[in-house]
């Protein structure tokens, strides 16, 4: 890992937002920086599924992480069998193309309305896929709610 201040930003990790359009097919293009975190956890495969707001796209290896987290963690929590069950069941893997694209099911667009214009938006170790205008209302109101932050970040020493 590089040392702080060098200027070398770790490529181990999914960061940024960016804008694209998906193709008359359902096609996501996946940007590089996001592909060269991939290549980092020796996958250039995702599994993608439905969240609470958008779709979340993780490194297989971290997703298998997942998995047996709420097979064997999640058990002890109450409800969360209909969570297991909710996002177990659009999983996916989609695998980039030559391109780099990769390929949503038409189910999952439909179930997030991504017709078209979409936000992707880097989470550190997954991305999401929104609906632009719902990205747009999702950051507008984390804006008007910074302050409620204040003291969490205050632990995390952040600031």
């Amino acid at each position: 890992m590089p040392k702080p201040g060098t200027g070398k930003a770790s490529k181990s990790r999914f960061r940024s937002r960016s804008e694209h359009t998906l193709d008359a097919k359902g096609r996501l293009n996946i940007p590089s920086r996001f592909r060269d975190v991939l290549l980092t956890h020796d996958t250039e495969g995702l599994m993608v599924t439905n969240w609470h707001m958008c779709l979340k796209a993780f490194p297989a290896k971290v997703w298998e992480h997942i998995e047996t987290t709420l097979l064997h963690q999640g058990k002890k929590q109450a409800g969360m069998e209909a969570f297991r069950r909710y996002v177990i069941s659009g999983v996916t893997e989609c695998a980039p193309d030559r391109q780099g694209r990769i390929l949503l099911p038409p189910s999952l667009r439909a179930d997030f309305n991504l017709k078209k214009d979409v936000v992707l938006n880097g989470m550190l170790d997954h991305f999401e896929i929104w609906n632009k205008t719902a990205w747009e209302e999702e950051r507008k109101m984390t804006r008007e709610k910074f302050s409620e932050f204040q003291q969490s970040i205050l632990n995390l020493g952040i600031l």
